[in-house]
């Protein structure tokens, strides 16, 4: 009875997962049939390998770590999915095409998320859209420290460059 409720519990703490995991695949693949494959590769592999997960430390971040080595095995693993993935980063869909109504903000924070290098996007997704510490991405990627912050720094200064581009009037400094 006691493992059925640990499963339980843990199932749980697995669903709690689910949203944070969908986005950031989401936003890493721009692809939401994809994502959801991505997710649930991840959620099957992290429920397999559940025995090695350690309850007192981050779930987000192994599970994380999990998606982002499935990321990587499945870039590797197909050359040509790759370059269709490198060509799409560089011309984003249609946005009309998904069939719902998309602001432009976010229309073009996409575009300009489409221009970064897969290193740069996923340090600045992780960071500023899963908030995660700058040791949780460090460990997730299996990288140091400063190679994250480098990977952060630079791509906040081309999303910079890139909206002084194509919109110079939306950046303004406030005193």
């Amino acid at each position: 009875m006691g493992v059925i409720m640990g499963k339980a519990h843990l199932r749980a703490l697995f669903e709690e997962q689910i949203p944070r995991l969908r986005r950031y695949a989401r936003a890493l693949l721009r692809d939401s049939e994809d994502a959801d494959d991505l997710v649930q590769d991840c959620l099957e592999r992290a429920w397999s390998r559940s025995h090695r997960w350690k309850p007192d430390s981050d779930l987000r971040a192994w599970m994380f770590t999990i998606m982002h080595n499935l990321y990587v095995n499945m870039i590797r693993r197909n050359e040509k999915r790759q370059t269709m993935a490198l060509d799409d980063m560089r011309d984003p869909p249609d946005p009309t095409l998904s069939g719902q109504e998309r602001s432009d903000g976010l229309c073009d924070l996409e575009k300009g998320l489409a221009t970064l290098p897969a290193e740069q996007r996923e340090v600045l997704l992780m960071v500023c859209l899963e908030d995660l510490s700058y040791q949780q991405v460090a460990g997730i990627l299996g990288v140091p420290l400063g190679p994250v912050m480098s990977r952060l720094h630079r791509a906040r200064e081309r999303m910079r460059r890139w909206m002084k581009e194509e919109h110079p009037t939306a950046l303004r400094r406030v005193k």
